[in-house]
This record gives C-alpha cells, structure tokens and sequence, in this order.
C-alpha cells in the first residue's frame, strides 16, 4: 500500500503565489514516485487539480510586506478536521505551519507524524508578539525544513528548534517538454517571419517590494524594447497609470501556468526588480528551466539560487540607472544571452522538483517507520 500524505497548505491555492505553486508541484512529483499524496487547502473557486480538498473561500490578510489569501474561519477549520478524520493520512505536511488557519488546526490536532517546510524571510510580527503561544506550537512539529538560509534564520530565532535547508523545486520536465515543442514550432515554415522587439517580462504580484515601478521607470531608458507585465495586485491601476505613455508596455493580467511557460520562452529577458522579502527565487530557476536570461536584484534569496555573471546578471535593488545598464546590456548582446541560456538550463537542474519530492518521501518513510515513539494528538 503506497503512503498516504497530507500536503497543506494555508493560502488559497487558486490564487497565484510561491507557496501554492511549491505545494501543487510537490504532490504532483509524489503521485508520480508513488506517494498518494493529497492537497488540503482553501480554493476562491474550483480546485485546480483532482488531488486537492478545498477547505473554502480565503480572506486577506498582510504577511511579510504582501497580502496572503489565508482561511483562519471556523468553517475552514471543520472542513479540516472532517478531511483528517475521513483520510487517515499516514503523515502531515504542513506549509508555514504558523500561518493561521488549516496548518494550525492540523498542528493543534496532530493525528499523524508532522513535518513542516518555512518559506518566509524577514521576520513576523505574529512571531515576535505570540512568541511563547507559537513557540509551544512549533514545539509540536516532528522534523521541520526551511527552503534558505533567510528563512531557517527567520524560524530559528522566533521558535527555536533545528531545521534542514533544502531548495524550492521546479518541475523541470515541463519546461524541458515545452522547450521542445517551442523548437518545433520556430522551424515549422508557417511561422510568421515577423520581427519581434526585444522583450522582457515581469511576473510577481503588483506591490512595492516586488520593484515593478523600478521596472517601469528603467524601461524608459529602452525605448526600442517591450516589457510584458504578468499578474495583478494592489499597485496595478496606480502603476498602469504611470506607463500609460509608453506602448510598448503590455499588461497581462494573470495567466495560466501554460501561458507563463510559453512567455517565459519567448521573451528574451525575465526581470526580477525586488526589493526585499524574497527568501528564494523560484521564478529565476522556472525562467532558467525555460532557457531565458535572466536579469534580478542582488538580494541573498536570489544569489543563493543564481550565480552573478555565469547564470543570471544581478544589480543592486532600487536603482533604476543600473537596471536599465544591465538589461541593455544582455539585450544588446546575443552572444552574452546565449551564454546566461546555457549555464542557467544547467544551473535549474540543480533545483528540480523531482530530486526534492524524493528527500521529502525518505522523511516521511522515516517519520512513519517511527511512528510508535512519537507523540501525537493533543
């Protein structure tokens, strides 16, 4: 009989965010290594995939700079307890176990060995005002993971305990499939023989700490290229208003993971402008996969996943000028961008999905192996 897991998550997995893509992908990977693994989370919505129990609507609420679509109701928490009951997982993997909402109540429950994954860098303010309550939480958890450094230092520091940096993963056979299928169509002799202007593209939610006004202003200065904008967010009407005189900036709105795949490989440069709060760069490694260049700003989340000048091409956050310089530069130069394509393919291999769904199997194996000896419920 394969191993039962329970994957949850706390944030809506039909909006876009890191979290929801790593837990998605994840059960993904260990359905196809065997595992029956199954997502619980909220869902604004259908669920996207037959593996996932929804848990009900979100509501927002602010997380490390941003807006996290969390569901802290009671009804959510039933619905929590009603799919541990009916599922009899074998064990539980909770994403941002602290978050409020599903991953606390699975924790408060604990019907199954635990083990939880930190995303977030750059402190909490829920972490430092509950510390003794998320502490006792947190002291619940039987082997805890952090995706960086950032994020174990983050953990560490606020709940004490010890905690194993592994990576966030990319599944890396579908871009390898896609890339394929783009090799295709670019040699089918139907394809339109039109010149496109070089392109860059963006994709993050639209809010101050993912730089995208940096971006904006620092595409003034290249007048012959586009930008492609992906997603939305509360900065999103203000910012549209402020390129309203530049056409060549195209607003996407949000987008498919088919059609972010395909943009990322047709665009000649993918442009990561934050600022700050990035504990890992999954966006870099999927844009690497795909096999564009890669142009970000020069925080510790992102130059552990890049290497500067071999891979990608980092600058210091908020500076417009430099920004421009270095995107001019990579679009300017054919040569430099098929070296950045080449090294960046080898250097997503490194973070496949796939490698990391096989760790985590052979830490619930050995969670469930030791189920006798560790406590469990209240």
């Amino acid at each position: 009989m394969s191993l039962r897991v329970g994957i949850i998550c706390p944030y809506s997995l039909t909006m876009p965010g890191g979290v929801q893509g790593q837990v998605l992908a994840l059960a993904r990977e260990l359905r196809a290594g065997g595992c029956n693994a199954r997502v619980l989370g909220p869902c604004d919505g259908p669920p996207p995939d037959s593996g996932v129990t929804p848990l009900g609507n979100s509501l927002p609420a602010v997380a490390n700079g941003s807006i996290a679509p969390v569901a802290p109701d009671p009804a959510a928490q039933l619905r929590v307890m009603r799919a541990l009951r009916d599922e009899e997982f074998d064990v539980l993997h909770l994403h941002e176990p602290l978050a409020p909402g599903p991953t606390m109540t699975a924790l408060l429950l604990r019907p199954a060995p635990l083990i939880a994954t930190y995303h977030a860098a750059g402190g909490s303010l829920a972490y430092d005002y509950l510390k003794p309550g998320v502490r006792w939480m947190a002291s619940r958890i039987h082997r805890n993971f952090a995706v960086s450094e950032d994020a174990k230092r983050m953990a560490k520091d606020a709940l004490g305990g010890d905690y194993e940096v592994l990576f966030n993963g990319v599944e890396v056979s579908r871009y390898t499939a896609a890339r394929a299928t783009t090799s295709s169509d670019l040699t089918s002799p139907e394809r339109s023989t039109a010149v496109k202007p070089p392109t860059v593209f963006f994709l993050g939610r639209h809010e101050p700490r993912k730089g995208l006004a940096v971006l904006l202003r620092a595409m003034q200065r290249l007048p012959e290229a586009q930008l492609w904008v992906g997603s939305d967010g509360p900065e999103t009407e203000a910012l549209r208003r402020v390129a309203a005189g530049n056409p060549k900036v195209e607003w996407l709105g949000r987008i498919t993971e088919t059609e972010k795949i395909e943009r990322l490989q047709q665009a000649d440069v993918f442009c990561a402008p934050s600022l700050r709060g990035e504990s890992f760069g999954v966006v870099l490694i999927e844009a690497m996969a795909a096999g564009t260049a890669v142009v970000a700003s020069d925080l510790p989340g992102y130059a552990r996943v890049t290497r500067n000048g071999l891979d990608a091409v980092l600058v210091p956050p908020n500076d417009v000028e430099l920004l421009a310089d270095a995107l001019k530069s990579v679009l300017s130069s054919p040569a430099r961008t098929a070296e950045l394509k080449v090294a960046g393919l080898a250097r997503a291999e490194s973070f496949s999905m796939r490698r990391l769904a096989d760790v985590y199997q052979q830490s619930y194996e050995d969670l469930v192996d030791r189920r006798s000896s560790l406590p469990l419920s209240l």
